[in-house]
């Protein structure tokens, strides 16, 4: 094989423009900086769902001489990593291409930095709760979990898991409960861009008689005083880029990246 290796960037895909944009903003974002830094040469984008291209024709579409780095822009490991994306590798695998999977953007610490960054000026009295899609896989809700812990210890104070699907505490059941103690649920907005889940949990908030409560953006986002892509975001995944070009040189070094994230 010759040439630096190839990148799959693996999103879930959505229906709204807004999100659309800003995911391809991101993919852009991260080829230019894998570039410049002459880890990666090419850099395509695709989806597990709603969108095109799957992985399967990306795979495709990428030099079949070179190693092809698969990175899901996912926040958790569930379902589509550990069957849509495992599936396509090995189908890719069967036919002789040499393709390697990294792991899920989260949980990692500069998340919980972005996040918190995210958050409004916080009162004393707010109740702080992670807002995450949830999974019918419970090693995804458990990834989003080490994620409440990780927000908790960088803003210093409690932080509960709410999902608005799948399983795990209820979003909804725990922004009524912050209410009904009188107090502010202040929502930390743990889906990459605008979308479904995104304007589900905001229902959440501004919903009913009681509206008291804050959604905070997403980690992508448009406009306002924050970059829409933090330079955090991009870090991540240039770190499990380089994780996967070790995975044949170091593989116990690879397995323990995979375990840690």
């Amino acid at each position: 094989m010759t040439g630096l290796p190839s990148v799959g960037l693996i999103s879930h895909g959505t229906s709204s423009p807004t999100g659309q944009v800003l995911i391809e903003v991101l993919a852009a974002e991260i080829a230019t900086d894998l570039r410049i830094r002459g880890i990666a040469d090419e850099v395509m984008l695709g989806h597990v769902d709603v969108q095109k291209p799957d992985v399967d024709e990306v795979i495709a579409r990428l030099p079949a001489d070179r190693p092809v780095i698969l990175v899901p822009l996912l926040l958790s490991p569930g379902y589509h990593v550990h069957v849509d994306l495992a599936e396509a590798a090995g189908r890719a695998a069967e036919s002789g291409r040499d393709v390697r999977r990294t792991p899920t953007l989260g949980p990692d610490p500069r998340l919980a930095e972005i996040l918190a960054d995210r958050l409004p000026p916080l009162k004393g009295s707010d109740e702080i709760i992670l807002a995450a899609a949830g999974s019918s896989d419970e090693r995804a809700n458990e990834s989003c979990r080490e994620m409440g812990r990780l927000l908790a210890a960088e803003l210093e104070r409690p932080v509960e898991v709410g999902f608005l699907a799948g399983g795990g505490a209820a979003l909804k059941d725990l922004v009524a409960e912050s209410r009904s103690r009188g107090v502010r649920p202040v929502l930390a907005n743990y889906l990459l861009a605008p979308g479904f889940f995104d304007d589900l949990a905001r229902k959440h908030v501004e919903g009913g008689n009681d509206s008291t409560g804050v959604l905070a953006p997403p980690l992508l986002t448009g406009g306002g005083t924050t970059s829409a892509v933090p330079p955090k975001l991009v870090d991540i995944v240039r770190d499990r880029v380089s994780g996967g070009i070790r995975e044949r040189v170091h593989p116990h070094a690879y397995v323990a990246d995979m375990l840690k994230a």
